[in-house]
């Protein structure tokens, strides 16, 4: 079993450079499943394990994958007829593969999909996903931990309003609409960057698609979607984690290929405690030289709220506060895992509800740590960095699935960390 050890202490300096989003990739790649004609290539593709996975589902799937980790390119082939099944080997292991689910529908006219797994922070129910799909007009029938989807007369536009702006069923939905007949208008999207993102793919396979970047999406029907090629854009959880590391080990970094736009809120709350963060095009430079933080109030929120991937990591920079933070979870019910995990290396943190109150200023210690999910574990990185002696981070699977090499590219900075 891998483990990253690390020995706190030691400021970060340097340049990082930010890979193409996970959450954005997996998605976009899945939507290249649609193009009935034409290859589609895409640039920018992080070598991750959540890559590697939906590589072997849409092979699976009668799609031919050609991926090269070294140029960072990814080539899909669906013009084949799909395979209506999606296998629990596959599904299980990552939520975002339910995204089959729309392609293989509409293509297909019948699509049986294995309920989704992934990181465990908290129920994560598909209703808004199936809804999108039952008002489209297809037949949904769950058993034995599958969905069973049939259009055999294929789908009708129409409207639809999520109850909530869910990442993944607006993704589902848009993909369905886009070969549906006639126009569907999307109402309380989630307008997550990576949807965006998602949305210029799509236009440049022949989808009509408008609003994008707003909460209602007007969808135009097409017959047919051909590939295209696309950049994916760069990761704004992994530049918020170099972001954070930086400004907790008192360092200077500069994050290359990372977008401000993508991180507002984030840096307004870095700024609020006292970090310095200078943007320019495409690259963040954050410095900290401050004896201490000061304590911020944090609420997570669908975008442009405070995304909820970055909660446990800007938790490690309120220990660095002189005073009481409070960070308020309202996305995902079991996202304070890694708090225990934190308590074990000194700090000193209470959950009330769905809150958590952080009491900073104490010394972290360290000592052997286990990552819950992916974000908990990047966390309990940062938390080694500025813990006195030696923290040994387990379980660290959960990390590979959203970041190329964390402990290279930390190690460059100048921090003592390794892997074995």
């Amino acid at each position: 079993m891998n483990k990253i050890v690390i020995k706190g202490g030691k400021p970060l300096r340097g340049e990082v450079y930010i890979e193409g989003a996970k959450n954005a990739v997996l998605p976009i790649v899945t939507s290249a499943l649609l193009a009935t004609e034409g290859v589609s290539k895409f640039y920018n593709v992080p070598n991750l394990s959540d890559v590697k996975i939906i590589s072997e589902l849409l092979t699976s799937l009668g799609v031919k994958i050609n991926y090269n980790k070294e140029e960072k390119t990814l080539e899909v082939d669906a013009r084949n007829p799909l395979k209506k099944e999606a296998d629990f080997e596959f599904v299980s292991k990552m939520r975002a593969s339910f995204l089959v689910a729309a392609p293989i529908l509409v293509r297909e006219k019948f699509a049986k999909v294995a309920m989704p797994g992934g990181c465990a922070i908290g129920s994560r129910p598909i209703e808004q996903h199936l809804k999108g799909f039952s008002l489209l007009g297809a037949n949904i029938i769950k058993d034995a931990g599958y969905v069973e989807l049939k259009a055999e007369k294929g789908l009708t536009g129409t409207t639809v309003f999520f109850d909530f702006p869910s990442v993944g069923a607006t993704q589902n939905v848009i993909m369905a609409s886009c070969l549906s007949k006639g126009k569907t208008i999307l109402v309380n999207v989630a307008q997550e960057p990576e949807i965006g993102d998602m949305i210029s793919f799509l236009k440049k396979m022949g989808a009509k698609i408008s609003g994008e970047n707003t909460s209602c999406l007007v969808i135009e029907g097409v017959e047919k979607l051909h590939g295209a090629e696309h950049t994916i854009m760069p990761d704004r959880v992994e530049a918020a984690t170099y972001m954070i590391a930086a400004a907790a080990t008192k360092g200077n970094v500069l994050v290359k290929n990372a977008r401000y736009e993508d991180n507002v809120a984030l840096v307004s709350k870095m700024r609020e405690m006292g970090v310095q963060i200078e943007v320019n095009k495409n690259e963040i430079r954050v410095k900290n030289d401050r004896d201490y933080l000061l304590p911020i109030d944090v609420k997570t929120l669908p975008h442009p709220g405070f995304l909820t991937d970055m909660q446990s990591i800007i938790m490690v920079l309120t220990l660095l506060a002189k005073g009481v933070s409070t960070i308020t979870e309202t996305v995902f019910e079991n996202r304070f895992m890694h708090v225990e995990e934190l308590r074990r290396m000194n700090a000193k943190i209470r959950i009330e509800g769905r809150s958590a109150l952080i009491e900073g200023g104490e010394k972290l210690e360290g000592t052997s740590v286990k990552a819950t999910d992916l974000r908990a574990g990047a966390a309990l990185v940062i938390a080694g960095l500025i813990a006195n002696g030696q923290t040994v981070v387990t379980n660290i699977k959960h990390i590979d699935r959203g970041y190329v090499n964390i402990e290279e590219k930390l190690r460059k900075l100048g921090a003592d960390i390794i892997r074995i």
